[in-house]
């Protein structure tokens, strides 16, 4: 029996190959010390018809690069297979697998039809144990959405193998930038995870920073001086239609993030030389100042479920990290170490708070428990600064820009072991990223 599930402009199911199915045991054990990759191989997809030819191969390699990104998986390059597989429907020879240390393998078949939709069927094989790993499943959609049918297909493969949550086929919102250092062009962006299908947002007219996307990755949050003062902006993703939001006057308005149902609105606001912590419910445009020091307040951003923010505050003389409730009440300090801490960002498991710290004139990108114990470092360099969360909570994104009068700003991504950072190849300058969630 087939079940569907649909997502949007694709949809999924679960099919049943042949082969036997189960729940196997092939899994890595991810903590934070040392992880040894999984080796899997990915032979080229079967295209079963002539159409398709091109798009297997494409898709084969996307999947590949997927999971060897995320640092938990190691390939088995396709020069050292001694099985060559002729058919998706042939039985798997796991000696020949086993023969070159493959743990895992990604089988799949792929078919375009009238009107130009493409179907691809895949099945994931745990070759030690000799089994399926599971059901076969099936995906359909537009032959114009092959990228991000083969990271489906990856996202699949990795949330089985590891039992965390997926990211490949995810957006990612930043800032690309062009000129010269001292008259850098900014403008809004948004990518792929890998970089992919880059489409401009904006116009680079008016400066722009801190793009914040909301949790079904619809909205854009961003900071702009179209009116020769920093105003908070909501830009509409699909429309890139935008509109200011509606601050207190006499004022500067920036560092803005939406409340994880996207229903509010927590904001700094700085006026008189004093910056504080304002929260708007955007149905009403009503905004209550949540901090009140002399102080400057700023970078908030909510926990998962709502309840809490976490900011950075100088009220004791240093830039340190602050948590409390969004009903109000004092303030608690959580960051006691060497140096001075800022921009954090509430993990999506909730477990874990992301920010940026300078010690001994460098920075770079840390991450603790929400009380401040278990502090880590998980990169230094001249500038390493505003991390954002993968959609599992695995993965961090920041900008690191290099010294000198032709340094540039480009993004980097770190798993939170602090193992497998990663520099994303981009055409341009690149800052301030923000992930978006999973795509339906």
């Amino acid at each position: 029996m087939k079940r569907l599930i649909y997502f949007g402009v694709l949809a999924f199911g679960l099919w049943t190959g042949a082969g036997m199915a189960q729940n196997g045991p092939l899994r890595i054990e991810i903590t934070d010390g040392v992880i040894e990759p999984l080796t899997f191989a990915v032979p080229m997809f079967e295209a079963e018809n002539i159409e398709a030819v091109t798009i297997a191969t494409e898709m084969s390699r996307i999947v590949a690069t997927d999971l060897s990104s995320s640092g938990l998986f190691r390939e088995v390059p396709p020069s050292r297979f001694i099985a060559q597989r002729s058919s998706f429907a042939e039985p798997v020879r796991y000696p020949d697998w086993r023969a070159i240390n493959t743990q895992a393998l990604v089988t799949a078949a792929v078919k375009t039809t009238s009107f130009g939709r493409l179907t691809v069927k895949f099945r994931i094989f745990d070759i030690y144990s000799g089994v399926q790993l599971g059901s076969g499943m099936q995906l359909s959609g537009s032959t114009k959405a092959v990228r991000r049918m083969a990271h489906k297909v990856a996202d699949q493969v990795y949330a089985r193998i590891t039992g965390e949550g997926p990211y490949f086929d995810s957006k990612i919102v930043f800032v690309s930038e062009s000129g010269p250092k001292d008259q850098r062009l900014k403008r809004l962006a948004i990518m792929d995870y890998d970089g992919e299908n880059l489409q401009f947002l904006t116009g680079n007219e008016n400066t722009v920073l801190a793009p914040r996307v909301s949790s079904d990755g619809k909205q854009v949050l961003y900071t702009s001086w179209e009116t020769g003062f920093p105003q908070i902006y909501q830009l509409n993703v699909r429309s890139a239609a935008r509109k200011r939001l509606p601050t207190p006057d006499n004022g500067m308005a920036f560092s803005p993030r939406f409340s994880p149902d996207a229903k509010r609105v927590v904001y700094s606001f700085e006026q008189g030389g004093n910056t504080d912590i304002y929260m708007m419910e955007l149905s009403s445009a009503r905004s209550a100042r949540m901090t009140s020091s002399p102080s400057i307040d700023t970078a908030p951003s909510f926990s998962p479920d709502g309840r809490s923010i976490v900011f950075e505050s100088d009220r004791s003389g240093t830039q340190q990290l602050y948590l409390m409730s969004v009903a109000g009440g004092t303030p608690k300090r959580i960051s006691f170490g060497n140096g001075r801490y800022g921009t954090p960002v509430w993990s999506p498991r909730g477990d874990l708070i992301a920010f940026t710290k300078q010690s001994n004139g460098r920075f770079g990108i840390g991450v603790m428990r929400t009380d401040g114990s278990e502090e880590r470092l998980l990169s230094a360099s001249f500038l390493d600064e505003g991390p954002s969360w993968s959609p599992n909570g695995r993965v961090i994104m920041f900008t690191r820009e290099t010294q000198g009068p032709k340094g540039a700003p480009s993004l980097y991504s770190v798993d939170i072991s602090g193992r497998n950072l990663r520099a994303l190849n981009l055409r341009s300058p690149a800052s301030d990223p923000s992930w978006g969630p999973v795509l339906p």
